[in-house]
């Protein structure tokens, strides 16, 4: 049977009004993700969508209720998690390292508390 879902397309963290410019600060020049340009129809509702290496994308919307997400929360893939952690001290950005998944990995916050995971070259689960 042909599966039903073939991939994830993007996934939606949630941010106050006004989280423009903290994202474009956090994920674009912190996490070097470029910046996409939203359908022109869905630029009124603020936010700020970005590209991931494998066509993938981030997008940063607002919530009127916005509450930072604590536990669930997206993972980014990396090459090397070292040179990460220093990019994060150099940028004087805290994060977590931890190996209890059996893969090296960290936890940090983005700037509007939301936690966010990256580890080093992903989880490589198969499906069966």
């Amino acid at each position: 049977m042909t599966p039903l879902i073939a991939g994830l397309d993007h996934v939606q963290i949630e941010a106050p009004a006004g989280c423009e410019a903290a994202a474009r600060a956090f994920f674009g020049r912190v996490l070097g993700l470029p910046e996409l340009r939203k359908p022109a129809a869905l630029q009124s509702a603020g936010g700020v969508w970005f590209g991931l290496p494998d066509g993938r994308q981030l997008h940063v919307g607002v919530a009127a209720d916005f509450v930072p997400r604590v536990k669930g929360h997206p993972a980014l893939r990396c090459v090397n998690l070292r040179d990460v952690q220093t990019h994060l001290q150099a940028c004087g950005v805290p994060f977590q390292p931890d190996d209890r998944a059996g893969m090296p990995r960290v936890f940090l916050c983005d700037p509007f508390g939301n936690r966010l995971e990256i580890v080093q070259h992903g989880h490589g689960h198969d499906l069966g």
